[in-house]
C-alpha cells in the first residue's frame, strides 16, 4: 500500500488529495501547517516508523521554502518522490528541476489529476528504490531510453523525436529528456526553438560525470514540458566525446527521468551503438524511397547479428505517398518487418520545423500529427498493459 504526506492549510486541497489516496488504495498522512520546518527528518519523524512514498508541498507554503526542502529530500531520501502544488508552474520549473522536485501540481487540480499525479510519482519512487546502491554503471533502473534511428540522413528522424518527446511530456510532465546525438549536425534545439546555455559537451565532463544535480542544472526546459540536452555548438567538439562516456550519460539520464529520448546521428557509428547497448526501444524511421528502405533492412540485419536490436522495436515510415511508385507490401516484403507507424506526406511538417513548434505541441489536426500521436501511444502504460498487443501493429492514418 502506498504513503503519501500532504503539508498544506488549503482544506479543500486536502478532502480532494484524500479522495484521490483512497483510489489508489493508499494512506494519507495530512500535516496541516501553512510553513515547512528546517530538514526532512522532522517530517519523517511524525510518521511513526512509516515509509513515505510521495511528499506533497503545498498550496498555502512559501515556494522558496518548498524547493530548498525538496533538494535536501532529493540529497538526502532520493527515493521519495517530491511534489510541489502551486500556481506558478511555469516561473518555478527551472528550479523545481534543479531541486529534485518530481512535479508540479495545480491547487486547483481535481481529485482524478491528483490520483494520477500520485500514482505517477509513487512509481518514480519505486524506480528510484530499485536503484539504490546501484551505479549508474548498470543497466537504467527506470526510465526508458528510446533510440530514434534512421539509416540515411534527411527522412525527417528529428522531427519525429521531438514530436514524440512533446507527446510524451503529456503523458509524463517533468519526466522527459531529449538528448541530441547527432553531434556534429544536430537540429533538436532549432526543432524546439531553444537557445541553449549548456549543451552536450558539458555534460560529460567535469562534476556532471558523478554528480546528476549537476547534470540536470545543465538541461535547457521547455515549455511543453520536457527537458533537451541539445548538440555540441561546435561540430568539432564532437570528435572529443566517447562512446563511453555518451553511455555513461544516458545511464545516468535514465536515473532520474521516465523517458530518455536520444535523436542519433544517421547510420551506425560509434554514439549510435553505445546509445543501442542501454537503449530498451529504438524507433526506425525510413523515408518512402528504395535507399532509406535498403538501408533500413541492412541496419536490422547487422544489429541482430551483433545482439544490439533491442526487444521494442517501432518502424515508421516517413513521407508516405501514393505516388512513390512502392507500395507499403513492397516495403515490409524488403526490410521483412511490419511497418508500425505511417505518416503520410504533409505541408504542415516543414511548415512546423520552420517555427520550431513541433506539431504535436500546437495541437495541429494534420495526418502526420495523427501518426505521430499513434506513436507516442505505443510508449504508454495502456498498450504495454493490452493482453492482445503487439509490439509490431501496424497503425495508418489516412
Amino acid at each position: 500500500m502506498s504513503r503519501f504526506v500532504v503539508i498544506t492549510s488549503d482544506a479543500d486541497f486536502e478532502r480532494r488529495a484524500r479522495h484521490a489516496a483512497t483510489g489508489l488504495r493508499g494512506t494519507l498522512h495530512v500535516i496541516t501547517a501553512d510553513y515547512l520546518p528546517p530538514s526532512p527528518e522532522d517530517i519523517l519523524r511524525v510518521l511513526t516508523g512509516e515509509i513515505a512514498e510521495v511528499i506533497l508541498l503545498g498550496p498555502g507554503l512559501p515556494l522558496e521554502d518548498s524547493i530548498r526542502l525538496a533538494s535536501l529530500f532529493d540529497l538526502q531520501f532520493p527515493e521519495i518522490s517530491v511534489v510541489v502544488v502551486t500556481e506558478s508552474r511555469s516561473e518555478i520549473a527551472l528550479p523545481a528541476m534543479r531541486a529534485g522536485v518530481r512535479d508540479l501540481l495545480s491547487p486547483s487540480a481535481d481529485a482524478e489529476e491528483i490520483r494520477t499525479m500520485l500514482e505517477r510519482a509513487s512509481l518514480a519512487a519505486a524506480g528510484r528504490r530499485r536503484g539504490l546502491g546501484s551505479s549508474v554503471e548498470s543497466q537504467p533502473t527506470g526510465g526508458r531510453v528510446i533510440a530514434v534511428m534512421s539509416p540515411k540522413g534527411g527522412v525527417g528522424k528529428t522531427t519525429v523525436t521531438t514530436n514524440l518527446a512533446v507527446g510524451l511530456a503529456k503523458v509524463a510532465p517533468m519526466s522527459v529528456v531529449v538528448l541530441d546525438l547527432d553531434l556534429q549536425f544536430g537540429d533538436v534545439a532549432s526543432g524546439l526553438n531553444l537557445d541553449p546555455e549548456r549543451t552536450l559537451t558539458d555534460a560529460v565532463d567535469g562534476a556532471a560525470v558523478q554528480d546528476s544535480m549537476v547534470l540536470k542544472s545543465y538541461l535547457t526546459m521547455h515549455k511543453a514540458g520536457l527537458y533537451a540536452l541539445c548538440a555540441p555548438l561546435n561540430p568539432a567538439d564532437a570528435d572529443q566525446i566517447s562512446g563511453d562516456q555518451v553511455g555513461h550519460l544516458i545511464k545516468q539520464l535514465a536515473n532520474e527521468f521516465q523517458f530518455v529520448v536520444v535523436d542519433t546521428a544517421p547510420g551506425l557509428g560509434e554514439h549510435v551503438l553505445a546509445t543501442l547497448e542501454v537503449a530498451t526501444d529504438v524507433v526506425w524511421v525510413c523515408g518512402m524511397d528504395i535507399p532509406s528502405i535498403r538501408g533500413l533492412r541492412t541496419g536490422l540485419s547487422v544489429l541482430n547479428e551483433v545482439g544490439l536490436l533491442p526487444e521494442r522495436r517501432h518502424i515508421v515510415l516517413n513521407f508516405a505517398d501514393r505516388r512513390s511508385g512502392l507500395t507499403l507490401q513492397d516495403i515490409e516484403s524488403t526490410i521483412g518487418s511490419p511497418v508500425d507507424v505511417v505518416l503520410r506526406r504533409s505541408t504542415a511538417v516543414p511548415f512546423s520545423t520552420n517555427k520550431g513548434v513541433p506539431l504535436l505541441q500546437d495541437g495541429s489536426r494534420d495526418s502526420a500529427a495523427k501518426g505521430l500521436s499513434e506513436l507516442v501511444n505505443r510508449f504508454k502504460p495502456s498498450w504495454e498493459e493490452r493482453p492482445h498487443k503487439k509490439l509490431h501493429r501496424r497503425v495508418v492514418v489516412q
